[in-house]
């Protein structure tokens, strides 16, 4: 598939990011009918045969609502794959990879070379994220087709990087397709992307208060009444500097101002080893105070779509207006 196919696909040029825990197929198929790329880890999927499960369902349903609208857009889905010698299910979930030729397979951390032959054979992009021009350089040499720019303010294991820095430099070797990812939450977002020289917006904050999503109804509300005030980037809970809400911080009982600075900490010191995280301590990008009710991902699509669009005509008239001048 390629980058023009891709878009003709689309509705919107968004792709729903793959979230720890909280995406599932419904999500997917969803995020797909409303013409955005779905995505999900794959280790959402407790198990290989759960996931196999969750895939053939996936590609099933939206085979089925193709045929049902053939003349609606229904965008592609795409699956996170974590290609990393930590994931022990390496090899398992990659012959599911091969069964079921997800459109689009997403990798995380480690070396993408494994799963670059195997996505090329059935026709499939691969798309890598990156929070460096090391890991940028390095993904396109083993063959990624395009590169997920994950700076700073994302959700989860943001980078530090300017977005605006990261997309110029990444731009000057590598002409493939890009996708922004870092505190997206509003349709100009999608726009300022494209200007910058992405192709596409990378959303996962914003879909969190999905009606279709795995959040807890706690984690949800906690996001609506969130701002960037409330996010801190740490290694405290993972070992990987990532933005969590702060509120969760201290739900769990722990003091946000007195959290490891370079090391995972040992929640069994804690005196409750039972805490998790992203189970009890959530993760949210910079642009959780763009949430501000429960939507569906069709309502959340058509407002982001809207605010597209009139982001778009606010500019041109602006130019318009320069050059008549």
């Amino acid at each position: 598939m390629k980058l023009n196919e891709l878009k003709q696909q689309m509705t919107l040029p968004v792709i729903m990011a793959p979230m720890f825990l909280i995406s599932n197929p419904k999500m997917v198929i969803n995020a797909c009918e409303a013409g955005i790329v779905g995505s999900f880890p794959a280790l959402n999927a407790r198990t290989t045969e759960k996931l196999d499960a969750w895939m053939g369902e996936i590609k099933s349903e939206l085979e089925q609502r193709k045929e049902q609208n053939p003349g609606r857009k229904i965008a592609p889905w795409a699956i996170n794959f974590i290609s990393h010698k930590s994931n022990k299910r390496f090899l398992e979930d990659l012959k599911l990879i091969e069964k079921h030729q997800p459109p689009i397979v997403i990798t995380s951390l480690g070396d993408p070379s494994p799963v670059v032959n195997i996505v090329h054979n059935y026709g499939g992009i691969l798309l890598s994220d990156v929070i460096n021009i090391k890991f940028a350089k390095k993904a396109v040499e083993k063959g990624s087709d395009g590169l997920i720019l994950v700076s700073s303010g994302a959700g989860g294991h943001a980078g530090v990087l300017n977005p605006i820095a990261f997309v110029h430099e990444v731009r000057s070797f590598f002409d493939g397709p890009l996708i922004l990812a870092g505190a997206m939450s509003k349709g100009e977002d999608i726009l300022a992307a494209q200007v910058l020289g992405a192709d596409f917006a990378y959303f996962g904050t914003h879909f969190i208060a999905a009606k279709e999503s795995g959040a807890s109804e706690g984690y949800q509300s906690m996001a609506i009444a969130s701002s960037i005030d409330d996010i801190v980037y740490t290694p405290a809970f993972s070992g990987v500097p990532a933005n969590y809400l702060i509120p969760s911080i201290i739900n769990s009982g722990l003091d946000p101002k007195n959290l490891p600075e370079n090391k995972k900490m040992d929640f069994s010191e804690l005196g409750d080893p039972n805490i998790r995280a992203w189970k009890d301590i959530w993760g949210a990008g910079q642009g959780v105070g763009g949430i501000e009710k429960i939507q569906s991902i069709a309502e959340i699509t058509e407002e982001l779509n809207k605010q597209y669009q009139a982001a778009q005509e606010k500019v041109s008239r602006e130019y318009n207006s320069i050059v008549k001048q």
